[in-house]
């Protein structure tokens, strides 16, 4: 491999303009894609096999046209202090507000009479309408948002309190200023790390082009493959970050080579054949950690995984290809103005002053149990409250306090009880039984009677009598674990009494949906684990050539995520330092966060793993004792690696700044779960535990030798490739 990359690398150094010129017109084609594709067509999220699933797949059946995850808006009107909303003024008011939100869009289906469909709460002083749409959150047009807010406001000068809860007003989230200010530091620690600005250009300059090519082609993508919002947010997360490491890498060795005499094009081949090796490897982890969300069988997180992995493999072919053409014309300003002028200082090699990398590592190696058992239980620490980890899935209740959609669920919480904002839809089909009404009249009068239940509304049935619909409002709020209890009492009490009636009930709604998907995610967390993480060490072991190097390559990731995960409940659950991060309401972890922090922080965390201990087994190939190895890996990739893991930290931390919670958990994890890996776990962890085990850690039996691959990532080929051959001895002419 090393060989192709590197005659790759020199191919593109030569070819520049062509292969530069390829890139801007993918990056054009991309953009005009996106500039001229419609909308997603639908925000859908399904989950396969689950009973709520099976109930909203039933309801589209036996209710043609009802939508049944069609957007839904609870417009809340509260009197102002000492009135009431059945006063007639009041009333009045509220009428007025339900009568044009009637037709103010082709898009509503229905809208309640909050006086005719029991919407008033017993004190007098709140009511609420209920909106049902035709279409989905993400199909319903600006104009009905629009109308809608305004429906609200005419209510507010009426002297209402009026408040929009529900998806209707859902939006493409926020990420505020803090992205741009993560981009910013990445460019901040590049022009540190390299000391010329036309090389802290380039990583930042490719990396843009990449993202923009993929985030691009997932928006002209997004209406034909039915793409999430967050699915491009992701994509520009992880694309960003791998793609600024992978160049940063790639420029460094280049540099390397220069400063050992190299010619530039020469240099670039070894550059991409070496640096680049690793570049390949470390993004096939990411690719495999990211793709295999889709074991989890849940489509938009199939879709937002595959669409990041692409991302990611953009990322490799422009360092791969771009990168070299890029160095092309950049020439030797990519290194320092001391560096050109001859002027800089001497390396480690002719008696210079050893790095900081050279010095950590001989630390290390000198107090090896120490620097272990300090990361180790640091780590631990850290680690704990993450046995109080309680998940599931955002509501409005999550939402900041300055929302629309919170301040309405605060009002229905005082109004009707917090159950009011997660009501449960029991579906009773009665098809093929004696008398399907009798079975659901049976069902609905089990259901009332369990303890947990406000409410239960009459059936509503279809159209042929034989299936009907109940509105079920549980006394806890929707995230609750009462609640999540309530939904199986009424599965099996509601199966039961279905059966009795020669009938079957199903479950489902919102917050049954994140119920199940919750266990879903949970029930997936332990297969999805071991196929990623066992996929990747069968690549680590086929990279380093041990067995002893990747395992514990894996143990430490294992450490790191689950010690981000408790920094994670303990910011966003338990609400330490929420104010730092702009966590205005605590609660459940989201459901998919260790699932998605599994894939996506594996793969990143294999990436310094790949960077570090290449260049410490291409050492230890070519001659140097264990211990040397280690060091001289540190000393040509501490300050590399250290660059790249505060680069890829202020990418993510600059999501933080996202109104959308699911972003912030997001970004507030990753981030933490690098800065744990990379400084922790790589930096700390690895080299004392490699100094420990000395030659056992590049230990491989023989047979395993021999049915590995062997792809060369260290260059030993490419060294055989490039050595000058003997010259052919010649007779010495004779005289004659």
């Amino acid at each position: 491999m090393a060989t192709f990359l590197y005659k790759l690398g020199r191919f593109a150094f030569r070819r520049r303009r062509f292969v530069a010129l390829i890139w801007v017109a993918l990056l054009a084609v991309a953009g005009v894609g996106a500039a001229t594709a419609s909308s997603p067509a639908a925000d859908s999220f399904s989950v396969p096999g689950t009973e709520s699933q099976k109930a909203f797949d039933l309801l589209g059946e036996r209710f043609p046209g009802s939508k049944a995850d069609g957007a839904t808006a609870r417009v809340v009107f509260k009197a102002p202090d000492g009135q009431q909303v059945t006063a007639p003024a009041q009333k009045q008011a509220v009428e007025k507000v339900v009568g044009e939100l009637k037709s103010s869009s082709p898009q509503v289906a229905s809208v309640s009479d909050p006086y005719l469909a029991k919407g008033v709460a017993k004190d007098g002083r709140t009511a609420y309408a209920q909106v049902t749409y035709k279409v989905s959150g993400f199909e319903l047009k600006d104009d009905a948002r629009d109308a809608l807010k305004d429906a609200a406001q005419h209510g507010r000068d009426a002297g209402l309190t009026v408040e929009i809860g529900g998806n209707a007003l859902q939006a493409m989230p926020e990420t505020g200023a803090t992205e741009v200010i993560g981009i910013v530091i990445s460019a901040v620690v590049l022009v540190i790390t390299f000391g010329a600005l036309i090389a802290a250009g380039l990583p930042l300059l490719t990396a843009l082009i990449g993202v923009g090519i993929g985030v691009s082609s997932i928006t002209a993508l997004g209406s034909v493959l039915d793409l999430s919002s967050t699915t491009s947010t992701l994509a520009m997360m992880i694309g960003l970050a791998v793609g600024i490491d992978y160049a940063l890498f790639i420029v460094s060795r280049y540099r390397s080579e220069l400063a050992e005499g190299r010619e530039r094009e020469e240099a670039a081949g070894r550059a991409v054949g070496t640096a680049g090796s690793a570049v390949v490897f470390a993004g096939l982890t990411v690719v495999i950690a990211l793709v295999g969300l889709s074991v989890v069988n849940i489509p938009m997180l199939t879709k937002m995984g595959i669409a990041a992995a692409g991302t990611v493999v953009i990322a490799v072919l422009v360092a791969l290809t771009l990168i070299p053409a890029l160095l092309g014309f950049a020439g030797k300003r990519v290194l320092s103005r001391k560096a050109r002028k001859g002027n800089a200082a001497a390396s480690e090699a002719d008696g210079g002053k050893p790095n900081m990398g050279t010095r950590w590592a001989r630390f290390v190696l000198r107090r090896p149990v120490a620097v272990l058992l300090a990361g180790v239980v640091g780590l631990g620490v850290i680690a704990v409250p993450a046995s109080s980890l309680e998940m599931g899935l955002p509501d409005d209740g999550a939402q900041p306090t300055s929302t629309t959609q919170r301040k309405a669920y605060d009002l229905l919480s005082d109004g009707f009880g917090p159950g009011f904002n997660g009501p449960l839809m029991l579906v009773v089909d009665g098809r093929g039984g004696k008398d399907p009404k009798a079975a659901a009249a049976q069902v609905a009068g089990t259901v009332a009677k369990l303890d947990g239940v406000a409410a239960v509304t009459p059936p509503t049935f279809n159209q042929a009598g034989d299936t009907a619909m109940l509105s079920v409002v549980p006394k806890s709020k929707p995230s609750s674990t009462e609640t999540e209890d309530l939904v199986h009492e009424i599965r099996g009490k509601a199966g039961d009494a279905a059966r009795d009636a020669d009938a079957r009930a199903l479950v489902t709604g919102t917050t049954a949906m994140n119920i199940d998907v919750s266990e879903k995610l949970n029930d997936a967390l332990l297969p999805y684990l071991a196929l990623v993480v066992g996929l990747a060490f069968l690549l680590l072991m086929v990279v380093f050539r041990s067995v002893l190097v990747p395992l514990k390559a894996a143990l430490g990731f294992l450490l790191s995520v689950v010690a981000a995960l408790g920094a994670v409940v303990a910011v966003f659950q338990w609400g330490w330092l929420s104010g730092l991060f702009g966590v205005e309401q605590t609660g459940p972890v989201m459901s998919m966060m260790p699932i998605f922090m599994v894939g996506v922080v594996f793969g990143l965390a294999m990436d310094y793993e790949v960077f570090l201990v290449t260049r410490m087994r291409e050492a230890f190939v070519h001659g140097e004792r264990p211990g040397q190895a280690v060091v001289t890996g540190f000393r040509h990739g501490a300050r590399v690696v250290t660059a790249a893991a505060v680069i890829m930290i202020s990418v993510f931390a600059g999501f933080i700044g996202s109104s959308e919670s699911m972003i912030k958990m997001i970004g507030f994890g990753l981030a933490v779960a690098v800065f744990f890996d990379a400084f922790v776990v790589r930096m700390a962890i690895v080299p004392a535990v490699l100094a420990l085990l000395g030659r056992a850690a590049w230990w491989l039996p023989k047979w395993l030798q021999r049915a590995l691959p062997d792809v060369d990532v260290e260059g030993e080929q490419l060294q055989k490739h490039l050595a000058p051959e003997p010259a052919e001895e010649r007779p010495e002419p004779v005289k004659v």
